[in-house]
């Protein structure tokens, strides 16, 4: 009896270590398919802008004019809008995710995510395609003014604040995030939809919102700064570089 009371303590004991040797295991499998997949998010948001800012300085080359900009042919917008998007829009959208890669756990997560939100940047680059068209200073000026006002909104900083949070989804992120961006990015469309110096400005702005919360001693000046070169592009458009066609002719 005692042999067999042994043997049973024996085979518990074993069955607990057992299982104890598999929950370790398992915890370091998770453990390594998480920091896969926070490598991964990583590489998303700082390797692929890399890329997609080169090739935005390659399709942008010669195409800006200023409020008289034209947006090419379809199909060439749509690769550029993509490459702008991309460029402009995922360094601000670590945090978000690689804390959605962090919490899956998975590699093929983060393509999935990436996709989703730059689709949603997408469909908003096929309205701006169907609704540009080359404008006057006048026109840029007043939409200037609406993109400043826009900054001060309750709305956009209802948008703001959805966009630095964590969510499971790309495309509703992208949602979030185009709310946020709403008016900087109608300002990039009034001033120079092609410019590389606006994209540099608007995506620095981008980025520092998506990154840091709302602060009223930033965001009052810089809407009144936007609001401020609105009124200036109508009353003085010659004063802005590269602006206006007969400025950009005669620097030519």
């Amino acid at each position: 009896m005692r042999v067999r009371h042994g043997s049973k303590l024996d085979v518990q004991l074993g069955t607990r270590i057992g299982s104890a040797a598999l929950l370790t295991g398992g915890s370091g499998v998770t453990t390594n398919a998480s920091s896969a997949a926070t490598a991964a998010a990583l590489t998303a948001t700082l390797g692929l802008p890399a890329l997609a800012w080169v090739a935005a300085v390659r399709l942008m080359n010669g195409m800006d004019m200023g409020v008289a900009t034209g947006l090419g042919s379809f199909g060439f917008f749509v690769a550029l809008w993509v490459s702008m998007m991309t460029a402009m829009m995922l360094p601000g959208a670590t945090p978000a995710l690689v804390g959605h890669a962090h919490s899956r756990g998975r590699v093929r997560s983060v393509p999935i995510f990436v996709a989703s939100y730059l689709a949603v940047w997408t469909l908003v680059g096929l309205v701006v395609y169907a609704l540009y068209r080359p404008h006057e200073s006048l026109a840029a000026g007043a939409l200037v003014i609406a993109a400043g006002v826009y900054e001060l909104s309750p709305l956009k900083n209802h948008f703001r604040r959805r966009c630095r949070e964590s969510i499971q989804s790309g495309f509703v992120f992208g949602l979030w995030c185009v709310g946020s961006s709403l008016g900087l990015m109608l300002m990039l469309v009034a001033v120079g939809v092609m410019s590389l110096t606006w994209m540099s400005v608007i995506a620095v702005l981008v980025i520092v919102q998506k990154l840091l919360p709302a602060h009223a001693a930033i965001d009052v000046p810089l809407a009144l700064a936007i609001v401020g070169l609105g009124i200036l592009i109508m009353i003085a458009p010659s004063s802005v570089p590269g602006l206006t066609r007969c400025e950009m002719t005669s620097v030519a």
